[in-house]
């Protein structure tokens, strides 16, 4: 008896942590295909952005500009790393994967400084004695474009003081719903070869960019401007990529966790019956004996 009430707990607590698992993938998908929605408006402008900074710097001779400088007079470059992680689990290799990559990058240097979105990243490198930016303190669920602006002045301004040489941006790229990926790709000092790169212009960039516009009052001035709205568009980008991925990890977590239930299920439910079977069959012979004493 023991044994079939404890068969039925179990049965019972599977059941439960069933529904919480579909419940889960169901609210995941929705916020995936939310977020993909918002990031799919947001990419033409961002997309015009570097299209206009690339025509700006290929068709209007020499102009100098702060983030443009690679510091190349420099020995021992200081570092910097966004990197964007999830604010809790239950999302297979998701964070993992991108806390591992971010340490491959590294190298073991305790001095890069870290600006860490996501209270699973922070709560890692913090414990490991990394140099955690603690005032960067943004979430990571639902981004939006006003956060993506406060991020990017902070690094701007900080870049521009000589805080640090270089920054990377470490997020997971989405490229299907069962294909996510972590990368790292620098974000600072810009660079006009690897702009040309992001926008897939070639030999031939008239095909993607206008050299008749006329930029007022000028074309230094107006790529000062577009310097912090590409800036905010990439890391604008970068959270919505790393939203989708871990919507999309824990999607596939979920939905796996939820055909383990059903398989423990199965196997729970054949353990029962065969209990219950064998408790039946006691009884009877329990019966039958008694009914044979009393002959």
């Amino acid at each position: 008896m023991a044994q079939i009430n404890e068969i039925k707990l179990r049965i019972k607590g599977i059941k439960d942590t069933k529904q919480i698992t579909k419940a889960m993938k169901l609210i995941s998908a929705a916020k995936l295909k939310k977020a993909r929605k918002q990031l799919d408006h947001a990419l033409p402008f961002f997309e015009k952005v570097r299209a206009t900074m690339v025509d700006i710097l290929m068709h209007s001779g020499e102009i100098e500009n702060k983030f443009f400088d690679l510091r190349d007079e420099k020995e021992g470059k200081k570092k910097a790393y966004i990197v964007i992680t999830g604010d809790k689990g239950l999302a297979g290799g998701y964070n993992h994967n991108m806390i591992k990559l971010v340490e491959e990058h590294l190298k073991g240097d305790h001095e890069a400084l870290l600006f860490v979105a996501g209270n699973v990243g922070k709560y890692h490198f913090t414990k490991n004695k990394y140099n955690v930016y603690m005032e960067f303190d943004y979430p990571v669920q639902n981004p939006t474009i006003y956060r993506a602006r406060e991020i990017s002045e902070l690094v701007l301004d900080l870049f521009a003081e000589g805080v640090f040489d270089e920054m990377y941006l470490a997020f997971t790229n989405m490229h299907s719903t069962i294909s996510i990926e972590p990368k790292v790709i620098k974000l600072l000092p810009l660079e006009l070869h690897e702009l040309k790169m992001d926008m897939k212009i070639t030999e031939n960039p008239e095909e993607r960019v206008d050299d008749v516009i006329v930029y007022d009052p000028s074309p230094q001035e107006v790529l000062d401007i577009l310097v912090g709205k590409y800036v905010k568009g990439v890391i604008y980008g970068a959270f919505v990529e790393a939203f989708t991925s871990e919507q999309s990890a824990r999607m596939t977590a979920m939905d796996s966790a939820t055909t383990n239930a059903d398989d423990i299920l199965g196997k729970l439910s054949l353990s029962y019956n065969r209990a219950r079977q064998s408790k039946i069959t006691q009884e009877i012979s329990e019966i039958v004996g008694g009914a044979e004493a009393l002959k």
